[in-house]
């Protein structure tokens, strides 16, 4: 039987009852002789597990269970090869963006014989574990608790999580010149790009849409599930902190565009430390799974596999988060933020908006307010795992 050590001083991802469910429900269905085989990771030691994996055997032990319990339930036909080894090749992908040569020869497979339907299985099947393993905050405690941390890390009331576009490069043919174009970033090389949101931690709350480059950022907002829950308050008097690609709303809270005193200023800087933690948390998401660094070809019609990747990593990275495994060492500066594509038309500011900001702002930024201090301690993503 094995036992899963997690980190559960944080909960803002998803409740340890979670956990203890899974685990719960992958012991007792009286397949324990299942679980008692050799795996074919036990043929690495822990050294080249993480080289080749980015991942901790316990972590990994954990994926390859749960993605067996899920298999039952979504198989359709026989699997070509056993749950482990299909986990084992979909890992190394992510991991490194190729396949290696030991990783393929363990599972019986070689150089020749393209994994791509093994990683595609695999990603969709730890995709549709989005919905156990992101988790935005549902209760009124939960909220609180993920608020009152984003307040403690920078001063700013009432947070739900950060909000931004995350770019993955892809390749798109030039001959397709409108397609190509529509692939084509604000920086100029072609991508794609989902709608995170996180927490003060590091971990994702919520990771949706996957739209050409080229989209724009309050477009993409607008039309997602999260931004019409959290406009429509069903999520209650909470905001999102988002940059300056999102028009400031009653949900949606953006830096001041131009300052015009200290209070606005020292509101910045506390904005500007919380929107780092999504930089440096897609840095680490992007170091683990390698993958993400180059989906491959995309073509603007069919973004189903490409989404189904970008989840299942930020699945994995949320579990990896919970097991304390660190990322890789980051090799050269972490990549900023893209600038968001601005909508042509100056958008009307919500007067209601802008006094509600105004009143934060005031109440928490002012001098002798009780806001902490947005230049002291900054616990990144790097350090928190």
């Amino acid at each position: 039987m094995r036992v899963y050590t997690l980190r559960s001083s944080n909960k803002m991802a998803f409740a340890l009852p979670v956990w203890l469910a899974v685990q719960e429900e992958l012991l007792g269905h009286g397949e324990e002789a299942e679980y008692g085989t050799p795996s074919c990771f036990d043929g690495f030691d822990d050294e080249a597990l993480f080289d080749y994996f980015h991942l901790t055997r316990p972590c990994i032990a954990f994926i390859t269970d749960t993605v067996r319990l899920r298999m039952k339930t979504v198989a359709l036909k026989k699997l070509p090869l056993s749950v482990d080894a299909m986990v084992m090749v979909a890992l190394n992908y992510y991991a490194l963006g190729v396949s290696s040569a030991a990783v393929l020869q363990k599972v019986g497979l070689n150089l020749i014989e393209c994994p791509t339907n093994i990683v595609g299985t695999v990603s969709g099947v730890v995709a549709g574990m989005s919905d156990q393993f992101i988790s935005f905050p549902q209760t009124p405690e939960a909220r609180t608790d993920v608020a009152l941390k984003i307040e403690t890390f920078c001063g700013i009331p009432n947070v739900l999580g950060v909000l931004a576009p995350a770019h993955f490069k892809i390749r798109a043919s030039p001959y397709e010149k409108d397609t190509f174009r529509s692939f084509v970033n604000t920086q100029g090389y072609t991508s794609v790009m989902s709608q995170i949101i996180c927490d003060s931690d590091g971990n994702i709350l919520s990771v949706e849409k996957c739209c050409v480059g080229s989209t724009f950022e309050q477009e993409m907002w607008d039309s997602s599930f999260k931004g019409r829950e959290m406009e429509e308050d069903l999520h209650g008097p909470f905001w999102v902190l988002a940059g300056k690609g999102y028009h400031l709303s009653k949900h949606v809270l953006t830096p001041v565009s131009e300052t015009a005193n200290e209070n606005d200023i020292r509101f910045n800087e506390a904005h500007a430390k919380i929107h780092d933690v999504m930089r440096t948390t897609l840095g680490s998401v992007k170091r683990r799974f390698k993958c993400l660094m180059q989906l491959g070809f995309a073509q603007e019609g069919s973004l189903n596999k490409k989404s189904n990747i970008i989840k299942a990593c930020s699945v994995l990275h949320n579990i990896a988060k919970k097991f304390s495994v660190p990322p890789p060492p980051t090799a050269g500066k972490i990549e900023a933020l893209l600038p968001g594509k601005q909508l042509s038309a100056a958008a009307e500011i919500n007067p209601d908006a802008l006094k509600a900001r105004q009143e934060l702002i005031d109440a928490n930024f002012s001098v002798g307010s009780s806001s902490r201090d947005p230049s002291g301690s900054n616990t990144t993503e790097e350090e928190d795992v």
